[in-house]
């Protein structure tokens, strides 16, 4: 019996010294009906020459170039748009997926005929080498989502048949969380596979490494996705989030020494 179409979704933005790793671990699945939708962000380095290169191998591989750099909210909304299957994941341009990652996903929300998922992930440097391990909740809702993000968003996976094809929130960081948020509206519940199976690279110079001066994302993030008032999404942040996102780092540097 044929599996359902899973699309992955990966934006990239100068990532050649991971992109090659991040598709090999995509081709490397034990689960074969898939096809990679990478919307590259203008990079100026060798990314695309990688990714053009992989996709003349294979056609699963599709593969499309911003005329602008947008952030990657915007290069996983295009990808998005142009997804064919049944499952909607994300793999984002320099992390990596265990070889049975999809398949026990896919099968995992079979089972649970549930509308969202994700999974336990590894931490890891960029030689591979892990470094840590974040263990997941085996239910994450709206409510826990407004309290602090426990959805390795390399990690995440939904339905469309359940809840549609769901764009990112517009803002130009923390959008993945914005997106959590959106989804949690429309299913009420996630559900976590907790073996981790997705490898989420620390370390590489990104958009969210900067954790002071996102501040104003994460409150962007309740107006947009909620509908919250700036103050509102201002006092939540300050009060509800900042402690829970404080203490969930104390019990993750705790289990990993």
């Amino acid at each position: 019996m044929s599996q359902p179409l899973v699309s992955i979704i990966t934006p990239t933005y100068n990532c050649e010294a991971f992109i090659l790793r991040t598709i090999q671990s995509v081709l490397a699945q034990s689960f074969q009906d898939w096809e990679l939708l990478i919307t590259d962000d203008s990079s100026t380095d060798n990314t695309v020459a990688i990714i053009q290169a992989q996709a003349a191998k294979d056609s699963r591989i599709k593969y499309f170039v911003l005329e602008k750099n947008s952030g990657p909210g915007v290069a996983r909304n295009h990808s998005i748009e142009h997804a064919s299957g049944r499952f909607i994941a994300f793999l984002d341009g320099d992390d990596m997926w265990a070889p049975d990652k999809l398949e026990k996903q896919v099968a995992f929300m079979q089972k649970k005929d549930c509308a969202m998922s994700f999974t336990s992930y590894l931490t890891c440097d960029g030689d591979d080498e892990v470094t840590g391990v974040v263990v997941c909740p085996k239910r994450h809702t709206l409510a826990d989502s407004k309290r602090d993000n426990k959805i390795g968003f390399s990690t995440l996976m939904y339905d469309t048949g359940k809840v549609g094809k769901v764009l990112i929130p517009t803002i130009r960081k923390i959008e993945d969380w914005g997106l959590n948020m959106t989804l949690l509206k429309l299913c009420g519940t996630a559900y976590g596979l907790v073996e981790p199976l997705t490898y989420y690279r620390k370390g590489h110079e990104s958009l969210s490494k900067d954790k002071l001066s996102l501040v104003k994302y994460n409150i962007a993030a309740y107006q947009v996705a909620l509908g919250w008032s700036k103050l509102k999404a201002t006092l939540w942040f300050l009060f509800i989030y900042v402690p829970c996102w404080a203490w969930k780092k104390l019990v993750v540097s705790l289990y990993n020494h």
